[in-house]
């Protein structure tokens, strides 16, 4: 018989492609999903469509929510799964300074109630967690690289609310002997990365700006640096997790790290513009320095005529400001290399010419299907 997983946040990058792999290694899968007004399930859509033409379909998910107990008690119940992996979370880290209760009752208490779930429900032999802990939990770094033994400092009610959750997920482990494990994974990212995170608003607004329908991108701090990988890389190491014989956490990055502007000029890159920075702090700019014309109809599809030498593309606004900045992150990734046998497969710039170039043939398309223009991503927080 196939092994059954739930997956809570299921509709988002990671739930996606966890799910993706998962299906393709022969699992049944369940999915958590929160009820929402607009449809919010285009990263599932087609595996969705995909499995319901089997005779057997294997793929299902279920409306819940991690502040609902008697939620999680019901459907860990019914499905009896031997693998949970435990996604879900309110993510955006500018947001939780914002609304710091709601942050550690979802993503703090969130985790004690599913943990809670398998342990009242008699699952603690059976069922093996998996709880996405995040990078955060390093905030002001203490040691660089961090590692699995490094202290943790977190600097948002984010951060904080995932440092509860990485202890209560130790605790059980200890308490009740389940298998339940923590992997620190550091910034992961993709195609279907959500907008409102650095990354994609930078790839979307590139697209914008290279079709004509954005004039600038603002963003906050462009020295923060992070270790940037590939999610579909990172779901493969929570799945290595639980087929482990000892419950364990790791670190999951690529080793490297690099600034917000670095990784600006990057993706300008991908469509033949070379930009150049000057100023500081609140005045530092971005303008084009060169444009390889060849490169950019080659990507755009269209000639760079609206676009000129000295031009104005990247400014820094002090809105997308944090109260307490994270400058510096970047991970070991030695024990998972040497006891997970996972490396990272994707470089970052492999990954930013695959984000690049899926933000340009989704506003190429919308510029076909829509009229009234196009979502400005100007007023969106950074999330990194």
């Amino acid at each position: 018989m196939s092994k059954v997983a739930l997956i809570t946040g299921i509709t988002g990058q990671d739930g996606s492609y966890l799910a993706d792999l998962l299906l393709k290694r022969g699992y049944t899968v369940w999915g958590m999903k929160r009820r929402s007004s607009s449809f919010n399930t285009e990263r599932i859509d087609a595996l969705f469509a995909n499995d319901r033409q089997e005779e057997d379909p294997r793929f299902h998910y279920f409306y819940g929510d991690l502040t609902d107990s008697n939620n999680i008690i019901k459907y860990v119940q019914e499905i009896q799964p031997d693998e949970i992996y435990n996604l879900a979370a309110m993510s955006h880290v500018k947001v939780s300074f914002d609304t710091p209760e709601y942050t550690g009752n979802v993503d703090g208490l969130g985790t004690l109630r599913m943990l809670e779930a398998v342990r009242i429900l008699g699952l603690t032999e059976k069922t093996r967690i998996y709880q996405a802990s995040t990078s955060e939990l390093y905030g002001k770094v203490q040691e660089i690289p961090q590692s699995e033994t490094t202290p943790f400092y977190p600097r948002s009610p984010y951060g904080v609310a995932k440092l509860y959750a990485y202890w209560m997920t130790v605790n059980y482990r200890e308490a009740y002997n389940m298998f339940a494990c923590n992997g620190i994974l550091f910034n992961h990212e993709s195609p279907v990365r959500g907008e409102t995170f650095v990354t994609r608003k930078i790839t979307r607004a590139i697209a914008n700006i290279s079709l004509g329908f954005q004039s600038v991108l603002s963003l906050g701090n462009l020295d923060a640096k992070r270790d940037w990988g590939h999610a579909k890389d990172y779901v493969e190491a929570m799945y290595l997790m639980l087929q482990q014989d000892e419950p364990e956490d790791f670190v999951i990055a690529t080793g490297k790290t690099t600034s917000i502007r670095d990784f600006v000029r990057m993706a300008f890159s991908e469509v033949g513009i070379d930009i150049a920075f000057s100023g500081k702090g609140v005045e530092e700019i971005g303008q084009i320095d060169a444009i390889d014309r060849a490169k950019f109809e080659a990507a755009t599809g269209i000639e760079a005529n609206h676009l000129s030498i000295g031009q104005e593309l990247v400014k820094v606004d002090p809105f997308y400001f944090r109260p307490t900045e994270v400058e510096l992150l970047i991970g070991d990734p030695t024990k998972a290399k040497e006891k997970l046998g996972w490396v990272a497969k994707h470089t970052l710039p492999e990954l930013i010419s695959e984000m690049v170039a899926c933000d340009v043939e989704r506003v190429r398309k919308n510029h076909y299907l829509k009229t009234g223009g196009f979502a400005i991503l100007n007023n969106v927080e950074d999330v990194i």
